[in-house]
């Protein structure tokens, strides 16, 4: 169903990107002109960073709620940053998570906010990567225990998928147990190893690197709900501990 008012506030914001684009970096297009709730964000990689000089694709899908509701988005680029999953390019930001009573941040989504204030937040994210609020466990550690091999790493995805200009050689081969592992088919586990909770509550820890099994057994140690299989918003501060946890911090 169209909803006129969120497709006039779509366009302005489009029009206002395009028009700041020399002086934002960022714009976003729509994907199909039949359809403005689909756009695709581009921006370049930041200077002084691993990023530098690559080319930055975001998927956007706008819900029916905007502005009240957040937009999805999605890196499409492949990228090593702890902030955003190497997988399936799920971004770790506040202010694109919804408003609700189970999120305790002060920054997280807000009508007042846009399209163009999140690019250029996803940006700023590549300057100042923040491995202690991770969306990908194995990125995360990296830039942490080996900020020099991490960012090596960065650099060498953004020359391959990004098209940034070669700066420094590549990295040098990564032990077996530290390489990046290839994604796994979630369909293809067994449902036994899920103990009763929620595939997707626990595999959206699964896709940040951990194992299927330390996550349920984290959900354990801290007494989360079964909720009998059924999906619920997990409240921040579970999500929180069961993080530190998998790190071995608690």
């Amino acid at each position: 169903m169209a909803n006129p008012a969120r497709n006039t506030r779509l366009k302005k914001e489009i029009d206002i990107l395009k028009e700041d684009t020399d002086n934002s970096g960022v714009v976003a297009v729509i994907v199909d002109e039949s359809d403005m709730t689909h756009l695709k964000g581009l921006f370049t990689g930041p200077p002084d960073t691993p990023y530098a000089g690559g080319t930055y694709q975001v998927d956007i899908q706008v819900p029916a709620g905007y502005p009240f509701q957040p937009p999805k988005f999605t890196m499409d680029t492949k990228i090593w940053h702890p902030n955003i999953s190497s997988k399936t390019g799920m971004i770790c930001l506040d202010i694109i998570r919804p408003n609700d009573k189970s999120t305790s941040s002060a920054n997280t989504w807000s009508p007042v906010n846009t399209i163009k204030t999140v690019l250029l937040s996803i940006r700023m994210l590549l300057e100042l990567p923040n491995p202690d609020d991770p969306q990908d466990a194995v990125v995360a550690t990296m830039a942490r225990d080996e900020p020099e091999y991490f960012r090596l790493m960065a650099h060498d995805w953004a020359v391959r998928y990004a098209g940034a200009p070669r700066r420094e050689p590549p990295p040098p081969e990564q032990p077996s147990e530290r390489a990046p592992q290839p994604p796994k088919k979630m369909d293809e586990v067994d449902p036994a190893r899920y103990k009763g909770y929620n595939k997707a509550m626990v595999d959206q820890f699964v896709e940040m690197g951990f194992d299927i099994d330390r996550v349920v057994e984290a959900f354990l140690h801290f007494g989360l709900d079964r909720n009998g299989g059924y999906h619920y918003q997990m409240e921040e501060a579970y999500a929180g501990d069961i993080i530190s946890r998998l790190y071995g911090e608690a």
